[in-house]
């Protein structure tokens, strides 16, 4: 038997059987009785069995034919949306794009994303909305939303671009003149800076296999990286910092890291949109782009 898959000539069976007779698959398809006769009697001889049984008054499908049926539409159904796929994928990018993302990540990041992306879309327009609220991308309209942290089950799409890695930083004013860090248990000594969530001022810090939490009152609390990067730089204390944010000032000699390997877990990020299926090129193209960049942002996927 010739398994080789010919799709016309599935369709015209699957034409048949879902009209109940040649005369009326022929008109859906644009062609004659016979041709359809032959090409189902084609199948018939190739595939060594006989799908449908033929009267002067009735058109019947064999079981054969009824499982083959089935089948058949399982293979178009998905030919189809191969096609579809490749067809959006080709398209080019247009249209206004709407994302959002964390007011932070934005600024910090995901601004030099859309930067370049506008460089590569010349056709596309973007509105970017940065807050720190959830933000329900289906009913308020947005075709993208960049998130850090993990995600909750909202029946979204996301694709993963990569992740937040965390460390502890000061500044060299503060560490001459500031007592002994050799240890996480050294932190109670030392001014810190500590992002506040809830009213919480704590730290819960991983090396390897050991987790070591820190809960004390800090110098300073904030609500924000930034302030908390500025104060570091300003000799304050010491904070967590993204590597991100802080690498770039260790290399000008303005920040250190202290306990290396101390850090928060990394964050994921993610690009979260309503569907794979036939997904706009704008937002392809945009998180394909997001996915490239990340490394080139300071960050690690």
């Amino acid at each position: 038997m010739n398994t080789s898959i010919d799709l016309p000539e599935m369709r015209v069976f699957a034409a048949v059987v879902t009209d109940g007779s040649f005369t009326m698959a022929a008109e859906r398809l644009g062609t004659d009785k016979a041709r359809v006769s032959r090409i189902v009697s084609r199948m018939e001889e190739k595939l060594g069995a006989q799908l449908l049984t033929r009267s002067t008054r009735r058109l019947n499908v064999t079981e054969v034919g009824r499982d083959y049926f089935e089948r058949a539409i399982s293979i178009l159904t998905a030919a189809e949306a191969a096609e579809a796929a490749v067809a959006q994928q080709s398209r080019e990018p247009k249209g206004l794009l709407k994302l959002t993302a964390g007011s932070e990540f934005g600024t910090l990041v995901v601004d030099r994303w859309i930067a370049e992306y506008l460089r590569q879309a010349p056709k596309v327009t973007v509105e970017a909305e940065y807050t720190n609220r959830l933000v329900d991308i289906i009913h308020e309209g947005f075709d993208v939303a960049i998130r850090v942290g993990a995600l909750e089950d909202s029946g979204l799409s996301a694709r993963k671009l990569g992740e937040v890695d965390y460390g502890l930083y000061a500044s060299p004013s503060y560490l001459k003149g500031a007592p002994a860090l050799s240890s996480v248990s050294d932190l109670r000594h030392h001014d810190l800076i500590m992002k506040t969530t809830r009213g919480r001022s704590s730290w819960t810090l991983v090396k390897g296999g050991t987790t070591e939490k820190v809960t004390a009152s800090p110098r300073c609390s904030v609500n924000s990286t930034i302030a908390a990067m500025n104060l570091v730089l300003a000799g304050i204390g010491i904070a967590q910092l993204p590597r991100f944010v802080a690498e770039p000032y260790v290399a000008e000699g303005r920040m250190s890291c202290v306990l290396r390997g101390w850090a928060e877990v990394p964050a994921p990020v993610h690009a979260v949109y309503a569907s794979t299926r036939y997904m706009d090129p704008k937002v392809r193209s945009f998180v394909d782009l997001s996915l490239n960049e990340f490394t080139r942002s300071g960050t690690k996927r």
